[in-house]
């Protein structure tokens, strides 16, 4: 149609296509020539490419899903990068025919309404107020028994009147109720560690210890390591309140507050040769 002038996609530059036509078939290769036209040596054949301009023409096409087109399209596609399309399209549109065509016109099927989305029921909306009712006061009350269970040693001597319920609680539970134990609040004034003149092999301990709390405290236990020259351990031993404390300690009752305990200790030691000591207080 356009007598072979074609606009290159990239430059816009026209030209002749007909002169830059490749010819594809296969010409006669004389038998001196097959190695010279080897095709290693020339690639493989170029094939013709379609000029940015080309012509259009599809034939009338008839497309019977809901909106098809039917009709015929004639036209050219010029400057392939603005991508216009210029003809004229014959036919119906939506699902009717000419009068020639034969068609017949598709059924459309009628659209249910859509339904409407499922409502929480109102019992659900009603339980849950209720469960938060429920639950809520449920763990408040949980919170104040653990609470109670792991400070009653200082709720029974701060508000004595609830020691008869935390004493049912612990016979429940398997606990006991004494004196609160805080061995931040006790410590060791003064102590020492000598050989007894009077017996070979033994050892007295003295020492005090005070509680500089406000509160009465359990007795701890004691750790007396006995240690070499190189202050190396030769022994440990751990004793339990019952061991040092005097025949008239009350150890239910523990330490008054900044009340004060002498320890004296007789420690029998001929089985080893110790140089120094060391006194460390925990609870078991």
């Amino acid at each position: 149609m356009r007598n072979g002038q074609v606009r290159c996609g990239h430059c816009q530059t026209a030209f002749d296509g007909v002169e830059q036509l490749v010819a594809l078939a296969p010409r006669a290769e004389a038998d001196d020539d097959i190695g010279a036209h080897d095709e290693v040596v020339l690639g493989p054949p170029t094939e013709a490419l379609l000029p940015p301009s080309f012509t259009v023409a599809t034939p009338a096409a008839t497309m019977l899903a809901d909106g098809a087109v039917e009709g015929r399209v004639e036209g050219t596609v010029d400057d392939t990068s603005a991508g216009t399309v210029e003809g004229t399209v014959e036919g119906t549109v939506a699902g009717t025919s000419a009068p020639d065509a034969g068609v017949p016109t598709p059924q459309i099927a009628p659209v249910a309404a859509a339904e409407p989305a499922a409502q929480r029921p109102q019992g659900r909306r009603r339980l849950a107020p209720m469960a938060y009712a429920v639950a809520v006061p449920l763990l408040i009350l949980l919170l104040f028994g653990q609470a109670a269970f792991h400070f009653r040693d200082a709720i029974a001597v701060r508000w004595p009147a609830l020691s008869p319920f935390l004493e049912r609680m612990c016979a429940e539970l398997g606990c006991t109720v004494g004196a609160p134990r805080e061995i931040s609040e006790l410590t060791i004034l003064s102590s020492d560690l000598r050989a007894d003149p009077a017996h070979q092999g033994l050892l007295i301990l003295t020492a005090t210890l005070r509680n500089r709390g406000s509160l009465p405290l359990a007795y701890p236990y004691l750790e007396l390591t006995l240690t070499d020259a190189q202050d190396q351990v030769v022994v440990r031993r751990a004793l339990a309140p019952g061991e040092y404390a005097g025949g008239t300690a009350d150890l239910a009752k523990g330490i008054p507050a900044h009340g004060e305990v002498a320890i004296k200790l007789f420690i029998d030691a001929s089985a080893t040769a110790q140089a120094g000591y060391r006194l460390y207080l925990f609870y078991g």
